[in-house]
C-alpha cells in the first residue's frame, strides 16, 4: 500500500511580497510530495510566514505563532516552522523565547524549506537577505485563485526613510532581469492568470541596481509583460513619489493592458514631517506629482498611504495633511499609526506623539477619506464595468463577489453581485446598481464572459460557498 503523503499548512501574514514568498514555499512543499491542507489540526508541518514591519504586524505574527504552536499538542503537528521578516529581524530572541518552534527561516530562505521537509534542516536557518532573488525557475503555487497573481520584480530597498526597517530586513535592492520577469509572467498566464499585479518594495527604482550597460527601466519591464498574449490587466504597486518619465505615463494612459491605477505611498504632505521622515522631497513636489498623474492619465485610480503620529508631528502639520487629502481626493487611502521600531532613526527622535493623539488623528483622517471614497463610488452607479468574479462572499452566502479594474486584490473593496450566474475566475460585464463607502453592488449582464473561467461548473449566488484554496 502506498504511503499517505505528509500534510502541511501555511499561514501568510503581511504584504503581497510576503504572499509571493509563501507561494514559493508552497511550491517547495508540493514538489516534495506534501499535501497542502486548509485545516491546521490536520497538518504534520505548519509554516508561519511572518511580518515584522510595524508593531501591530509583529503582534499579529507572534500571536499566530503561539496559536499554531497549540496544534503540536492538540493536533497532528510534529514540526512548526517560522519564516519571514520577524525571524529575520529577531532570530536569537525568538529562538530563546519560543521553544515550541522547531525551525526558523529568514526573509530570503524560502527554498531552504526543502531541507526541513527532507529532515535535514537545523533549527536556526536565518540567512543573509541579500543572497536571494526570486527566479522564474523557482517553484511556486498560486494561492490567489487562477485569475490573478502578484509578480515580484525586485527584492530589497535602497531608500533611507527614517521610520522604515525594510532595508535591514530585506537588504539592498536587487532587480530581476527583464527576461526572467517576462518568463514568470508567461508561466502565470499559461496557468490561466489574466490579472498580474507588479510588486516590489520600491518599484519606481526598478533596474537602477543593474549594470549600466543596457540597464532596463520600469517602463521596459511593464511594456514587455503587458504585451504578452492572454494578459488582460496589469497593475503597478508601490511607486515612490518622484519624477515619472513620459514613457511610463504613456503606458498608464494608453496601453490597453496597463491599468490606469497607481499605488504610491506618500506618507505625509507637510514639509517638516517629510524632512523628519527623510523622504527626500517636500509637499510641493508631491502636489506636482499628483497633478501630473491626474492630467496625464485619464480615469486614473490613485491609491496612497499615510502615517500619522510620527515623532514631531504637530497639529498644524496634521491639518496640512488633511487639507492635502481633501484637495487631492484620492480614490483609496490607507492610514497607519506610527509605532517605534528598534533600529529605525525615527525611534530615536524626540517629541513623541501620545498614542491617544495618534489614534484620534487616524480616526479623523479616515473619516475624511470615507466621505471622498463614498462620493467616488456613488459616481459609478449606473455604469457598466468589467469584474473578475472571485466566488461567493464570505459575509453573504447568497451573494457572489468580485473586483473591477480599479480594485486591487484584498485591499480595495469588492463588487457584490446580487443577480446573475457566473463562475469564479470569469471576467464579466457588470452594471453597478448601488454603492457604499468602500464596496459596490452590481448585476451581471446576461452575455458571454469576456474571459472564460477554468472552473468545471457554474456557481449561482446562494447555491454554495467557494473557499480560497491553494491552487497547483
Amino acid at each position: 500500500m502506498a504511503k499517505a503523503p505528509s500534510t502541511i499548512y501555511f499561514v501568510s501574514l503581511g504584504c503581497p511580497k510576503n504572499r509571493v514568498d509563501s507561494e514559493v514555499m508552497v511550491g517547495v512543499a508540493d514538489g516534495n510530495g506534501f499535501e497542502i491542507v486548509d485545516d491546521p489540526s490536520k497538518a504534520s508541518v505548519i509554516v508561519v510566514n511572518t511580518c515584522g514591519f510595524i508593531g501591530n504586524a509583529k503582534k499579529e505574527s507572534i500571536d499566530t505563532i503561539f496559536e499554531m504552536a497549540s496544534y503540536k499538542e492538540q493536533g497532528s503537528c510534529k514540526r512548526l516552522v517560522v519564516a519571514g521578516c520577524l525571524s529575520q529581524r529577531h532570530p536569537q530572541e525568538m529562538a530563546a523565547e519560543m521553544p515550541e518552534v522547531d525551525h526558523f527561516l529568514g526573509s530570503s530562505d524560502m527554498l531552504r524549506l526543502r531541507e526541513i521537509l527532507d529532515g535535514k534542516g537545523d533549527r536556526m536557518m536565518v540567512g543573509n537577505p541579500a543572497q536571494w532573488v526570486l527566479q522564474a525557475s523557482d517553484p511556486r503555487a498560486l494561492t490567489t485563485g487562477r485569475a490573478s497573481a502578484y509578480l515580484k520584480i525586485a527584492e530589497g530597498c535602497n531608500r533611507t526613510c527614517s521610520f522604515c526597517v525594510i532595508p535591514q530586513l530585506r537588504g539592498k535592492q536587487r532587480s530581476r532581469q527583464v527576461p526572467d520577469v517576462v518568463e514568470e509572467a508567461r508561466k502565470l498566464i499559461d496557468q490561466g492568470v489574466f490579472e498580474i499585479n507588479l510588486v516590489s518594495q520600491d518599484t519606481i527604482a526598478y533596474g537602477r541596481d543593474l549594470p549600466k550597460d543596457g540597464r532596463p527601466v520600469l517602463a521596459d519591464v511593464i511594456q514587455q509583460v503587458a504585451d504578452l498574449p492572454g494578459l488582460r490587466w496589469l497593475r503597478i504597486h508601490y511607486l515612490y513619489p518622484e519624477a515619472l518619465d513620459d514613457r511610463l505615463l504613456d503606458l498608464l494612459a494608453n496601453h490597453p493592458t496597463v491599468l490606469p491605477y497607481i499605488d504610491m505611498p506618500l506618507q505625509h504632505a507637510a514639509d517638516g514631517m517629510l524632512r523628519r521622515m527623510r523622504r527626500g522631497h517636500g509637499g510641493d513636489r508631491i502636489r506636482r506629482t499628483v497633478e501630473r498623474l491626474r492630467e496625464a492619465v485619464p480615469g486614473l485610480v490613485f491609491r496612497t498611504a499615510f502615517i500619522v503620529g510620527h515623532p514631531g508631528e504637530t497639529e498644524e502639520e496634521f491639518k496640512e495633511l488633511c487639507d492635502f487629502v481633501q484637495w487631492a481626493e484620492f480614490d483609496r487611502v490607507g492610514v497607519f499609526r506610527y509605532s517605534d521600531e528598534d533600529s529605525s532613526l525615527s525611534a530615536t527622535l524626540d517629541h513623541k506623539v501620545p498614542a491617544r493623539t495618534a489614534e484620534a488623528r487616524h480616526r479623523r483622517l479616515m473619516a475624511l477619506q470615507r466621505k471622498i471614497a463614498h462620493k467616488k463610488n456613488k459616481a459609478l452607479v449606473g455604469q457598466t464595468v468589467e469584474v473578475i468574479v472571485e466566488g461567493v462572499s464570505d459575509e453573504h452566502e447568497y451573494v457572489m463577489m468580485g473586483r473591477h479594474r480599479g480594485q486591487a486584490p484584498e485591499i480595495d473593496g469588492q463588487v457584490y453581485l446580487s443577480e446573475g450566474e457566473a463562475r469564479p475566475g470569469e471576467l464579466r460585464r457588470v452594471q453597478i446598481v448601488d454603492a457604499s463607502d468602500y464596496d459596490l453592488v452590481g448585476e451581471i449582464l446576461d452575455e458571454p464572459a469576456l474571459v472564460a473561467a477554468p472552473a468545471p461548473r457554474p456557481i449561482k449566488a446562494g447555491n454554495g460557498r467557494v473557499s480560497l484554496a491553494v491552487l497547483r
